[in-house]
């Protein structure tokens, strides 16, 4: 690479000389100073020697047919190198995770604003700037489907039909009721993933014919699957290397510049840059799944449910990306972590002309624990019940059958969550707000204090940890000790979720050893690690790497014992030495055995299988984590402005391997869940995006996160390494009806949907 690259990249999983700790210990990321100091090279501050610069031709029509795209006069300005359309395309034309429907660039139809229909390699990007604009299409423009409740009855949006999967699950007694029944409809707003960086990689064409891409990403291996056939290539020579991440949440596991930056740089022979500017990364990234609900709720006089029933409704768009999986998770989850005998849902996502929706931080169970929370603050108050009691009575615990029918076999501490976010004590009426800037409006100071009321909810959710339904999930490791030193390699993608201290943390645990280095992620030096998704890579690839670890420690006693005669049953390694139990044998690491022990883990969580069809039932999941909070929240009657005072959760992590990252994460997901309860959400008028910018689309500032109160708790779980879930995705879940339920509480409106907007208040 050094033909292209003028210097190296620091772009992934930093080797660090720093002291390092075992598990249970709050370590600093070795990428922390560089992070803080500017220093730390994204995948947007990547140069190759002799560079052009890529962009993309969207469509600005959610639905039309293309008459004619004519590049003629984008290829005739001067620092152009190339403009291609759909036919130029050497290989495969489709990508997608689950579904391979997604064009490279749409040939005869695009069906969503921002669909990419052309691209253009220029010396700089104002000259490619000029060059898009000088394409030349013609449309014939479509009616778009925009509403998901026509979905089903209308015209396909692509070959196959509008459905993309529909999720049944029936379990007990059809006809079971309660004393108390309560029925409501529920929707959640399109949210982004809203991550500061930007889509960007590097693309880099060899003699050879093979190619390196540099890319950020969430699944190097999930990306190449789809890469290699898209550019007609065989699969050894294409290489993707991660490169520096700046968030994902989501929002990079499907393809951003991947094939697009590649098939300029085959076409032109030279490296090609591709980097989003923000309209385009709203328009070009998947959002998650907005969703209308409607659930009814049976329950005895005595506050314990009897059926759930739902119908939940997600808006795919147009492409299937990982549609069909978030439906399974929102049916799955679609009753909350409560004991339901009976249950009667379905989940069902559709194909529209709206912008294409993916994974997002929950996966479905956000949207399901909206609506299953919702319905359990409104039992509890026709019931005239105690909204933490309610749950108290209802909630899971090991042993328990779900609404597929599976047993929880690990630790289930809903209702240990739940009181460890009940047992901080509440906020005062601040000292903070003498002079009006703690209160809603905050620096406007717009608030009258007796119109201010205050408001407390609760709520609980949980998801499953690692695939499901049968999907093989598995991580491969190596590791690799020579001279004392411990060389990890793993294609794990460093998303800012910590691996690259975990990883550590495990190896030292096992090895007792310091220098431990992190070998730069990519598909050609190791297999598979999956995605960084689903809450899963301290699950899979930290057990891998503790595997591996053990192996080698083994191989170490026992070269010890044989070269230096002693009992390796009774030697142990602890600060890079290796003892014996009386203490006769002490030597360094370094020294205990002179060849390099190197070996390779292939590891699996146990088995899952696929629902009915028919009734949804199935050992479906490999494990869960659970979470609980309190959110109490001031409100502006008038105004309809809200301030978050105070958030507490318990989280169920199964042991934490770095407290400090841990937190960082469960405070990181109630951010995003606050900012999809009262301010995020993606809007679009037939089709097409209008608030496409950090301007108009809102995210929680500094100014808006309350202070968070976390209790972590630690129910290690057999399997997982030393007990350790992930923790990604449950803060989000609960946070968004938490704060919901308080500002109802504070109103007493019923405000059936989030993002919960200031005229809903002010105006009802």
């Amino acid at each position: 690479m050094s033909k292209w690259f003028s210097k190296g990249t620091n772009n992934v999983m930093p080797n660090a000389n720093e002291s390092i700790s075992g598990i249970a210990t709050s370590l600093q990321r070795p990428d922390a100073a560089e992070k803080v100091c500017g220093t730390f090279e994204y995948s947007s501050d990547l140069v190759a020697n002799n560079m052009l610069w890529g962009g993309t031709l969207r469509s600005p029509h959610p639905s039309a047919r293309i008459v004619e795209i004519n590049v003629e006069n984008a290829r005739g300005i001067q620092g152009v190198a190339t403009a291609l359309t759909a036919n130029d395309l050497p290989g495969k034309p489709n990508y997608g995770l689950l579904m391979s429907d997604q064009p490279v660039l749409a040939d005869e139809f695009v069906r969503f604003e921002g669909e990419p229909v052309a691209l253009v390699a220029a010396a700089d990007p104002e000259i490619c700037r000029r060059a898009l604009a000088a394409i030349e299409i013609s449309y014939e423009l479509l009616e778009p489907l925009t509403d998901p409740e026509r979905a089903e009855d209308s015209p396909a949006v692509f070959p196959g039909g509008n459905v993309i999967r529909r999720v049944p699950i029936e379990r007990g007694d059809p006809e079971a009721s309660g004393d108390v029944v309560v029925e409501g409809v529920y929707e959640v707003g399109m949210q982004d993933q809203a991550f500061l960086g930007p889509e960007s990689g590097v693309a880099v064409p060899n003699e050879d014919g093979s190619i390196d891409l540099y890319v950020a990403t969430q699944g190097l291996h999930q990306d190449h699957a789809q890469l290699a056939p898209c550019l007609g290539l065989p699969g050894e020579k294409v290489r993707i290397h991660l490169a520096g991440v700046g968030g994902a949440f989501g929002g990079r596991e499907d393809f951003s510049v991947h094939a697009h930056a590649c098939f300029l740089a085959l076409n032109t022979r030279r490296p090609v840059k591709m980097s989003y500017l923000r309209d385009e990364s709203f328009r070009g990234h998947l959002h998650r799944h907005p969703a209308r609900m409607w659930y009814r709720h049976h329950a005895r006089k005595s506050g314990k449910l009897v059926k759930v029933e739902a119908r939940i409704l997600l808006d795919g768009g147009a492409y299937a990306s990982s549609s069909s999986a978030v439906a399974g998770n929102a049916a799955r989850f679609a009753c909350g972590p409560y004991r339901v005998p009976n249950v009667s849902v379905e989940a069902i996502c559709v194909r529209t002309n709206n912008h294409p929706c993916g994974a997002m931080r929950g996966f479905g169970a956000v949207q399901a624990c909206y609506g299953h929370e919702s319905q359990m603050d409104k039992l509890a108050k026709k019931l005239g019940m105690d909204p933490l009691e309610i749950r108290f009575i209802n909630a899971l615990q090991t042993g328990d059958r779900l609404p597929t029918g599976q047993k929880v076999h690990v630790p289930a501490p809903v209702r240990e969550c739940l009181e460890a976010a009940a047992a901080v004590p509440l906020p005062g009426e601040s000292s903070d707000n003498v002079d009006g800037y703690g209160l809603p409006g905050g620096a406007g100071r717009t608030a009258d204090r007796s119109r201010i009321r205050r408001g407390v909810g609760f709520a609980v959710g949980y998801k499953n940890l690692a695939y499901s339904e049968g999907y093989d999930d598995n991580a491969r490791v190596r590791c690799c000790l020579k001279d004392g030193k411990l060389t990890i390699t793993s294609a794990a993608a460093e998303i800012g979720q910590g691996f690259v201290t975990v990883a550590r943390q495990i190896a030292h645990e096992v090895l007792g050893v310091e220098d431990i280095a992190l070998h730069p992620a990519n598909t050609s030096d190791i297999g598979s690690a999956g995605s960084s998704a689903a809450s899963r890579q301290t699950y899979m690839s930290g057990k891998a790497i503790e595997l591996a670890c053990r192996q080698i420690a083994q191989r170490v006693c026992e070269a010890c014992g044989e070269n230096w005669k002693v009992n390796a049953k009774q030697l142990s390694l602890a600060n890079g030495r290796v003892r014996s139990e009386d203490g006769r044998f002490d030597v360094k690491l370094a020294e205990a055995c002179g060849d390099p022990i190197e070996t390779e883990v292939f590891h699996s969580h146990r088995q899952t299988f696929g629902m009915d069809k028919a009734t949804g039932q199935g050992d479906t999941d490999a494990s869960w984590i659970f979470g609980a909070q309190r959110a109490v929240v001031d409100v502006d009657l008038d105004l309809g402005l809200i301030r978050v005072v105070q958030i507490t959760t318990g989280q169920d992590v199964g042991r934490a391997i770095n407290p400090l990252s841990v937190i960082g994460q469960i405070e990181g997901g109630i951010s995003q869940g606050l900012g999809l309860a009262v301010m995020e959400e993606v809007l679009s008028q037939d089709g097409v995006v209008q608030n496409g910018s950090f301007t108009d689309y809102l995210v929680p500032t500094f100014a808006d996160m309350p202070p968070v109160e976390v209790t972590l708790i630690e129910k290690p779980e057999d399997g997982a390494p030393f007990g350790a879930k992930g923790v990604g995705e449950t803060p989000s879940l609960s946070s968004t009806p938490a704060i919901a339920a308080a500002i109802r509480a504070a109103t007493g409106l019923e405000l059936p949907r989030v993002p919960i907007r200031p005229e809903q208040i002010a105006l009802a």
